[in-house]
């Protein structure tokens, strides 16, 4: 009789056990991740904790904060920094703006702001800036330093004070260091001409039309003035370079703003024929030896 045949058991495949393990592993994986990333965005890293503002000067750090519009304990991954650019550039003082994202936590944001060229005072006494367009903006930063130069008996709608400014920002604002105050000064013959005060004691007239190319000269021609002991007095740039006495000014013709000058220091005329002598032949020394300074030349008649 022939043996029975046994069914033969098949075991368990491995394969399918292996896939297994893998599925429940990836599952355990992603149920970390994600308890992980709900604890993360639960907790304060996720958050803004500080915001840094940078380079303002004229617009105050509270008014970019509120243009931003972020604060602290806003979600730090949320928030987007172009947004950010783009609502600060809209403040009218900022030319640019550049907004980074430090983690954990810190915004960074960093404006550049229009170029000042002067300064002005409104008549309630707010200190106001001047752009280059002659455009006004309030300055609203307690304690600003008033490091350009005041312009004051202009009308806000003159057109020779905007003529002004544009001449100004031509021009480097180091060469306005030492003039604290501008005035318009015009006469028949330069209707466009200017008045301005200088901290070391003189009193400079020149057009609006010739600053940026007078000015340049004027620190050198006030240092050969102070070698020849004079320490102040009238200068004029205007088609020639002179320097005279404050006493030995003309009266102002009838319409000419003299918008107050400085009062004279007592000399005489022979004196100031001399010193003029003098500055003239040591402002062509300079010229010689390679100096900026411009000589200046006779005295002209008084416009």
């Amino acid at each position: 009789m022939p043996a029975e045949r046994l069914p033969v058991i098949k075991n368990p495949s491995p394969k399918r056990r292996g896939r297994s393990s893998k599925k429940l592993l990836l599952f355990l994986f992603v149920f970390f991740i994600t308890l992980l990333l709900v604890l993360f965005f639960q907790s304060s890293l996720s958050k803004i904790t500080v915001i840094e503002i940078q380079g303002q000067e004229l617009v105050s750090p509270d008014e970019i904060g509120q243009a931003a519009a972020v604060k602290p304990g806003d979600h730090f991954f949320s928030v987007s920094t172009s947004r950010i650019e783009d609502q600060v550039k809209a403040l009218r003082m900022v030319e640019s703006v550049d907004a980074s994202k430090h983690f954990p936590g810190k915004i960074v944001i960093e404006v550049k702001e229009y170029a000042k060229v002067a300064y002005q005072i409104s008549d309630g006494g707010q200190v106001e800036a001047l752009l280059a367009d002659a455009s006004i903006v309030p300055v609203k930063v307690q304690g600003v330093a008033l490091d350009m130069p005041i312009l004051s008996g202009w009308a806000n709608d003159d057109p020779l004070k905007t003529k002004l400014c544009l001449a100004m920002s031509k021009v480097p604002s180091s060469y306005f260091s030492d003039i604290s105050e501008i005035k318009p000064f015009p006469s028949d013959s330069f209707p466009d001409r200017i008045k301005m005060y200088t901290r070391s004691s003189f009193e400079v007239q020149t057009t609006i039309g010739k600053l940026p190319e007078k000015i340049k000269y004027l620190d050198s021609y006030i240092a050969s003035l102070r070698e020849n002991k004079i320490t102040s007095g009238i200068i004029k740039l205007l088609e020639a370079d002179s320097h005279i006495p404050f006493d030995a000014e003309p009266p102002a013709k009838t319409g000419a703003s003299d918008g107050g000058a400085a009062a004279p220091p007592a000399s005489n005329k022979d004196s100031a024929k001399t010193s003029q002598t003098s500055v003239q032949n040591n402002a062509s020394s300079a010229a010689n030896s390679g100096k900026d300074a411009k000589p200046p030349s006779k005295e002209t008649s008084q416009n």
